[in-house]
């Protein structure tokens, strides 16, 4: 390893930045050096904007884009101390999450023959879990007694609570005593777990892609047409805003299904006026009926 690494390495980590992040930082910068065969502290902006420009020529994804700069800003600013060109994140469009319905989510369940990958795809599902959260869980966190999982360090190094279905526990204490493990309740790798999860979508022949984040926003959306409060939804999923959580209200059926459309009211306010407007305009009684 390269001082110039060593130093990038110790810098993300006085900073707490998450092991992805630092390999993910660390794989950009190596790729910006390589694009000009030069060591990347021999570069400077007029570099960083070149090579930027040639991802977005390449067609590469914003992720990608916004995960390069990030890497380059980090590197140049906080490693070298130089200046860093003012270059904004690309603008990601916005998609609605995938989400299954309560039946494809059964579905899907039922697949796995074996106890493991039931139990890694049911804790998905029951506590909204992140994958990487999933593969850090220890067999101490799951507190019986208060019936509740504890995630440790997840998004932006914090740590919640997410309740622990008495299904989900069962599930687990058979998988535990078929298993033992020790100390890491599921020792896969988060490839794995991405890679269970296609497996399992195939072989219950569901047309929809499913990932682990699947689980997640499928947990979330049945949580909204459930009828649970956003904002508890919020702190279950460990979002920072709740308008990050607002989003499954647009893939919510129960919420688009159950609101009225305004041509229905209008169309309801237009066949009760002529019938008060009959009602008004009955001609008067007849001397010849006898006004009965």
């Amino acid at each position: 390893m390269t001082p110039l690494r060593q130093r990038m390495l110790e810098d993300m980590e006085m900073r707490n930045l998450s092991p992805n992040t630092q390999k993910n930082y660390v794989r950009q910068v190596e790729q910006f050096a390589v694009h000009f065969g030069k060591s990347p502290d021999q570069l400077g902006p007029e570099e960083i904007r070149t090579y930027l420009l040639s991802l977005v020529r390449r067609d590469a994804s914003c992720n990608r884009f916004n995960v390069s700069r990030c890497a380059l800003r980090f590197f140049f600013r906080v490693t070298l101390k130089r200046e860093f060109p003012d270059i904004v994140c690309a603008k990601r469009p916005k998609k609605l999450p995938v989400v299954l319905s309560q039946g494809e989510v059964a579905q899907l369940l039922a697949t796995p023959k074996k106890l493991k990958h039931r139990a890694i795809l049911s804790t998905l599902y029951a506590a909204g879990l992140r994958v990487s959260e999933l593969v850090g869980l220890r067999v101490a966190d799951i507190d019986s007694k208060r019936m509740v999982i504890h995630v440790r360090q997840g998004k932006g190094n914090k740590d919640r609570y997410v309740m622990l279905s008495p299904m989900l526990l069962e599930l687990l204490r058979a998988y535990w005593q078929e298993r033992r493990p020790k100390e890491w309740l599921f020792p896969v790798t988060v490839r794995c777990v991405q890679l269970l999860c296609a497996a399992m979508a195939r072989k219950a022949k569901l047309t929809k892609h499913v990932s682990p984040h699947t689980l997640r926003h499928s947990f979330a959306t049945h949580l909204l047409e459930n009828g649970e409060n956003i904002r508890k939804i919020q702190v279950l999923l460990g979002h920072r805003s709740v308008q990050t959580t607002a989003r499954y209200l647009h893939v919510s059926m129960e919420a688009i299904t159950s609101t009225c459309s305004p041509l229905d009211r209008l169309a309801t306010k237009s066949t009760a006026a002529p019938a008060s407007q009959r009602e008004n305009s009955l001609p008067p009684a007849t001397e010849e009926g006898g006004g009965s």
